[in-house]
């Protein structure tokens, strides 16, 4: 699938929150689309290649003094019959994400599938944030959801204590983000151990310990780091046998 194939991808949002506010017909309306992205879920889990994950992602408070935060997204993949393009669902409640968000995360789903010689055209992928009453701008996100779709497609797993920020080009390098050392802080206070970065990230930061910070170029290298065994050299898993 090409850059322009890439832009057939449907994304759709739900809510599931403010019915008191809504009119009948609105209320009507909602409730059609609630029990339709109840049956999107129900079909993608129906079939044999659906998986489903929570994943933290990286963020900064919009503050004057904005700090780093850590908030989770569930990630619901599963690969249809048909070769009729991405499919991109989002669901507004518990949290939400913005419009730039969504078409930022849609598109580095894509950009990720391209980068790793896979086919999108058939995936269908549920988001939904996780934490009440947060809602996710910008795209620093993207490149954590897309590899990890990637890794369900491939059958694969990116586990809960490794992190990636940052975005996916058109070329299949993972592009910069802003506030880097504000999120390595978030990931340790955390508890976890890998945060991948863009390559060309300044290091503004001192790495704590027990954690690695990775700089990382292209798709493929993010996707080898992340899904890569532990490794007997890692900072807490050695700390776990000193302790044991």
């Amino acid at each position: 699938m090409n850059e322009g194939t890439a832009t057939r991808k449907r994304c759709r949002e739900v809510s599931l929150c403010g019915f008191r506010a809504l009119s009948m017909a609105g209320c009507l309306a909602l409730l059609l689309s609630v029990l339709w992205f109840t049956g999107f879920v129900d079909a993608a889990r129906a079939q044999s290649s659906a998986r489903e994950q929570y994943i933290p992602v990286l963020c900064v408070t919009a503050e004057k003094k904005p700090v780093g935060m850590v908030t989770s997204i569930l990630v619901l993949f599963a690969k249809r019959g048909n070769a009729e393009g991405l499919e991109v669902h989002f669901i507004t409640g518990p949290g939400r994400f913005s419009q730039q968000t969504r078409a930022a995360t849609a598109q580095a789903i894509a950009r990720t599938a391209l980068a790793l010689g896979l086919s999108s055209d058939s995936w269908s992928v549920g988001l939904s944030v996780s934490d009440p009453g947060v809602l996710i701008e910008g795209d620093s996100l993207s490149a954590m959801v897309g590899l990890t779709v990637g890794a369900m497609a491939k059958g694969a797993s990116i586990p809960r204590h490794r992190i990636i920020t940052g975005t996916v080009t058109v070329d299949g390098r993972i592009g910069p983000v802003g506030a880097v050392a504000l999120k390595v802080a978030a990931a340790h206070q955390a508890g976890l151990e890998m945060v991948l970065v863009p390559a060309m990230t300044p290091s503004t930061w001192k790495t704590p310990a027990l954690m690695q910070v990775v700089p990382v170029g292209s798709v493929s290298q993010a996707y080898q780091a992340l899904t890569a065994p532990d490794s007997p050299e890692s900072p807490r898993r050695r700390a776990r046998e000193v302790v044991g």
